[in-house]
């Protein structure tokens, strides 16, 4: 039987702007991607969850963006490739700094939004991250979706990359994320996440939002920390993969 991660986006609150419950995913998920700072996240916040994060024995990702705090980091942006490592390399960097400072490692990288999309189908983009990255450490994990262009780039960059799927996303029937500009693409019913999770974890396919059956290779679900109902469909997840004879873990 396979071994799953769950991994959350988290660490995404701003000041007084409060977000996401991540006290209570972190008693769920195994992984955690934190906010740098450049579409969500301060430093108090950051360090307060890779603080409880290190206690609970989470792993821990740094969670970079287009520089975009006002658009969430979910608009595209035309940077040029230098700038964009540049962008990636230093809120990588100042994660994993917090994480040292606490006698922790950083464990893994994944991109944030529009970034995240965008280097899954422009090479040059996917590049610029894969080589922010493995200037750093090549020894970081980086998550992204299975045959995109980030996945070529990190694997030609000497990068270990871990296949994601999202629980809680619609697909289209190409096998990309449907635009959260459709309303329902983003799912909130736990039963529902569940059972795409366990058909991904277990057959490695699920449903597109028109029913067209997808092929889906992952080592890690995703569960959105910014979901209004996150904290239910992580248990709820949790429970189903369980219950099944599937190990959940983190990937580090």
């Amino acid at each position: 039987m396979p071994a799953v991660d769950i991994n959350c986006d988290m660490a995404e609150s701003y000041g007084a702007w409060k977000l996401g419950a991540d006290e209570e995913l972190l008693d769920v998920v195994t992984s955690a991607n934190i906010a740098c700072g450049y579409h969500a996240g301060d430093p108090v916040t950051i360090e307060r969850t890779v603080r409880l994060a290190l206690e609970k024995g989470v792993a821990i990702g740094a969670h970079p963006s287009y520089p975009d705090l006002q658009g969430f980091g979910r608009r595209s942006m035309r940077l040029p490739a230098g700038e964009l490592r540049a962008a990636v390399l230093y809120q990588v960097s100042a994660v994993e700094g917090i994480v040292r400072a606490h006698g922790g490692t950083l464990s893994h990288v994944k991109p944030h939004g529009a970034l995240y999309n965008d280097a899954a189908t422009d090479a040059a983009l996917a590049a610029a991250v894969a080589e922010a990255v493995r200037s750093l450490n090549s020894g970081l994990l980086l998550y992204a979706l299975p045959d995109s262009k980030m996945a070529r780039a990190a694997r030609e960059a000497g990068i270990e990359v871990i296949e994601e799927a999202f629980a809680d996303r619609r697909y289209d029937p190409g096998g990309t994320l449907q635009s959260r500009s459709v309303p329902g693409s983003l799912i909130t019913e736990p039963k529902v996440a569940a059972t795409q999770a366990l058909g991904i974890a277990l057959h490695g396919r699920l449903s597109a939002h028109d029913g067209t059956p997808v092929s889906v290779r992952a080592q890690t679900l995703c569960v959105h920390g910014d979901n209004p109902a996150a904290v239910s469909i992580a248990r709820t997840v949790r429970e189903r993969l369980e219950s099944a004879g599937i190990e959940v873990r983190r990937r580090s």
